[in-house]
């Protein structure tokens, strides 16, 4: 922004000669009677105008020949300036400074002074006079016209400055005045008026490079002109065109719509429809006859009837009867899950004789990674059925299942009717994944809506909100998912045949990671046609040290990553060596360890109890210690534990107050001494299996009688001392077995677990069947003379090497052998 004054020039002769400070300009040239704002952020500019305000703030001011040289040089600026006064100074926050300069007079630099700090030179005014003439006169007014229609076309300057123009007499202020409102005119241009010290000359050369400048706007308003009147044009002519298209389309239209409905006409003819769909389409197909085709009401029938037609209401695809090709395909595609794998040859059978059957609907229960996905991708292969996967995780709208109603624009059928529409048969295997999953809110709860999905006495009139026609569900093969229970509604797990699939035991992942896993992954890796081994002990290894878990889905990363290190090694050396990785060289592959095995107990210890657990990862052996400090009777209880075995902890130590006289105890035993029970290790801890454990740690802690290292136990104590059963049986004796433990003792109740147990697992294990805490104390503490504490009494039921070992029938009898049970081990 540029300000003019009006005052008459102050006699300035007096600077004749003298030694100004420089500021030196970029992009801008200061001429006389011009006031203009200059933010300033070079340091020499900054000290030249700190020294012009300490004199007379005059300052000398040059544009440079170039405006992105940083650091000028006395030949990088301009011969002639103008000589400014400084009317205002602002420092600013970020260090620049804010000047707003006036100019006075023009002036040629005659030397520059030697310094450092900013540029000094010095001036040589210039004198500027002219006399009056007619022929000044009219280059003025000539001049002033040519001005006056230059602001009519270029809109940028301001109609005032026409009226502040009129008024200047003097030619040398009058050309100063307008130069500085002709933006568009060059730098070199302007230095060239500001370097012309004739006003005549000055004028005359303004005069030319006005009119050039007339002449450019007034060819741009002519383009501008042009281009408008184009598009006037273009835009009628496209208006015009549409209106065309229009009616053409309106006049064709008709054909084309009666071609839709005849098409849609045959659809239904050759579609074997329910009675119900078949008269809700005709009915609809009627209603779209009478309407106009581009109407919005047209194209919600026209999608409803595409959606009714395209849904596979009797095409079924052909389904395997043959139990042995469907139970070699289920074999093998996954190892063991014997009892999935019954239920679906038991259905295939049955189908085989009956023919009509309503579909199962399965629940596979169990942690991740166990196969439940893939199981039931199996299950479609092995009953030749088309398979189709509906991810329920994170649903909260019951619409997900039953669609929306036609009445919302953009309705569509639920997710269920668009599966079996892309499925394209109606009696696929249809996998419900992540059933726990689910939740509510204002929209619905879609656990409800599945009742009826899931229901085989209801799945066969099925009514979707759009469709809002029965569809049958019955041929469909329902199969859920889950984790956990805890998250399924009770109404839907009783529609459902839950089946537990409980994680994989040591030997049943060395075999699917040998069966499926590592051949699986080599050739994914690319090394199927080289030499490269994983032996079963470095499988052993990455199952102990590098995975914790009840599936096999980390398993199955480790040795991904084992066979991508090997390929990487195999571009370093060449693929014709052979690359075997015993268990020692797994760290090398791998790094160290990330968990640590189980180990027992190497020697006989008191207050140290051998427990066994079952974890989501499986299970595990969970060391119980005890210790007795003198006290006032408090009892801690420590190691991440549930409340469940907290109060188990509390009914143990209840119990050994009751048989203090058979412990040989006094009877004020406890109000002499702090009891603390402590389970080493971070993990959370749940469950009242370890009642047994903690009551024979804190047993042998006040006896100081060693517990046998060699013994597990598992089982619920209750006041009386009685064991009750416990779950996880299977994945309990395989921790001890892994860790060496040949004795472990497990509630009577449980007898009846042990046929799952592996065979190898039963013959190095003497299993225990205990009833009450008298026994497990008999077999778990280093007595020398158990009949001199408990008394004489018939040992309690033992497994030795898968074989039931019969008590001797003499004295009282605690325990009652159960009729008819078979061996353990026998189905193995």
């Amino acid at each position: 922004m540029f300000f003019h004054k009006n005052d008459s020039d102050k006699d300035e002769g007096s600077a004749q000669g003298r030694i100004l400070p420089l500021l030196p300009l970029r992009d801008i040239i200061v001429f006389p009677h011009m006031v203009v704002p200059l933010f300033v952020g070079r340091e020499k500019s900054i000290n030249a105008l700190e020294e012009a305000m300490a004199n007379e703030k005059e300052i000398l001011l040059a544009a440079q020949k170039k405006a992105k040289t940083n650091d000028p040089t006395p030949e990088d600026i301009f011969g002639m300036g103008t000589i400014g006064t400084i009317i205002q100074l602002l420092r600013l926050p970020d260090g620049t400074v804010k000047v707003l300069v006036e100019g006075k007079r023009r002036a040629q630099i005659s030397r520059f002074v030697p310094n450092e700090d900013f540029f000094l030179c010095e001036v040589e005014l210039i004198e500027e006079s002219s006399s009056g003439s007619v022929e000044l006169e009219a280059l003025i007014r000539s001049v002033q016209s040519t001005f006056e229609t230059y602001v009519k076309l270029n809109k940028r300057i301001p109609p005032e400055m026409l009226m502040t123009v009129q008024t200047i007499e003097d030619p040398s202020r009058l050309a100063d005045t307008i130069v500085v409102h002709l933006n568009s005119i060059k730098l070199g241009d302007r230095q060239e008026i500001l370097e012309t010290t004739d006003p005549i000359q000055r004028l005359e050369r303004l005069y030319e490079l006005m009119n050039a400048e007339i002449e450019i706007l007034q060819v741009e308003k002519k383009i501008r002109s042009r281009v408008k009147k184009q598009m006037e044009r273009t835009q009628k002519e496209y208006y015009l065109n549409e209106q065309m298209q229009a009616i053409q389309k309106e006049l064709g239209e008709r054909d084309e719509f009666k071609n839709e409905i005849q098409e849609l006409e045959e659809r239904i003819k050759d579609k074997l429809l329910s009675k119900e769909a078949l008269g809700k389409i005709q009915k609809e197909l009627k209603k779209l006859r009478m309407m106009q085709p581009m109407s919005a009401e047209a194209t919600v029938i026209r999608n409803y009837i595409d959606w009714v037609l395209a849904l596979p209401w009797d095409h079924k695809s052909e389904e395997n009867y043959d139990i042995d090709e469907a139970e070699r395909i289920l074999d093998e595609d996954h190892y063991g899950l014997k009892k999935v794998k019954e239920r679906i040859l038991e259905y295939l059978a049955v189908q085989a004789l009956v023919k009509k059957l309503k579909g199962p609907v399965l629940c596979l229960v169990g942690p991740p990674g166990v196969g439940k996905t893939s199981l039931a991708r199996s299950i479609a292969r092995a009953t030749g059925r088309n398979f189709v996967r509906l991810s329920l995780g994170g649903v909260r709208d019951e619409a997900e299942i039953r669609g929306h109603r036609r009445t919302y624009i953009g309705a569509l059928p639920g997710r269920l009717v668009q599966s079996l529409r892309k499925c394209g048969t109606n009696n696929p295997v249809f996998l419900l994944d992540e059933v726990d999953k689910m939740s509510s809110d204002f929209r619905g709860d879609p656990a409800s809506a599945l009742l009826e999905v899931l229901d085989p006495e209801q799945n066969h009139s099925f009514n979707d909100h759009y469709l809002d026609l029965d569809y049958d569900l019955s041929d469909v093969m329902f199969i859920t998912t889950a984790n956990s229970l805890s998250g399924i509604p009770i109404p839907l797990q009783d529609r459902m045949e839950i089946i537990h699939l409980s994680g994989y035991t040591e030997f049943e992942k060395l075999n699917i990671a040998v069966r499926y896993l590592v051949p699986r992954q080599k050739k994914d890796a690319g090394l199927s046609d080289l030499d490269v081994e994983i032996t079963e002990n470095a499988i052993r290894t990455l199952i102990h040290h590098y995975t914790r878990e009840s599936g096999v889905r980390n398993l199955e990363r480790e040795i991904g990553s084992v066979f991508r290190k090997i390929a990487r090694q195999v571009l370093k050396e060449g693929s014709d060596k052979s690359y075997r990785v015993p268990a020692k060289a797994v760290p090398k592959y791998l790094g160290v360890p990330k968990f640590r095995s189980d180990k027992a107990a190497e020697h006989d210890e008191i207050g140290l109890t051998n427990g066994l657990a079952y974890t989501i990862y499986g299970g595990t052996t969970l060391d119980c210690e005890a210790a007795i400090v003198p006290g006032k009777g408090k009892m801690v209880i420590t190691g991440q534990l549930s409340k469940g075995m907290t109060e188990s902890a509390q009914a143990a130590m209840s119990y050994i107050r009751s048989r203090h006289k058979i412990l040989g105890l006094d009877e004020d035993f406890y109000e002499k001494v702090d009891v603390h029970v402590h389970f080493p290790g971070y993990d959370p801890k749940d469950g009242p299996s370890a009642g047994v454990t903690m009551a024979t740690s804190i047993a042998s802690a006040l006896l100081r009688i060693p517990v046998r290292k060699n013994v597990a136990m598992t089982g619920e104590i209750t006041l009386r001392g009685r064991v009750m059963p416990i779950g996880g049986l299977k994945e309990k004796m395989l921790a001890a077995h892994r860790v060496g433990i040949d004795t472990v003792l497990v509630p009577r109740e449980n007898r009846k677990d042990l046929r799952e147990i592996p065979k190898r697992v039963l013959n190095a294990t003497r299993v225990v069947l205990i009833e009450h805490m008298d026994q497990v104390l008999r077999e778990a503490l280093v007595l020398s003379d158990p009949e001199a504490m408990f008394g004489h009494r018939v040992p309690p039921l033992e497994y030795r090497e898968g074989k039931l070992v019969e008590p001797p029938h003499a004295g009282a009898v605690d325990v009652v052998p159960e009729p008819n049970v078979p061996a353990p081990g026998a189905q193995q």
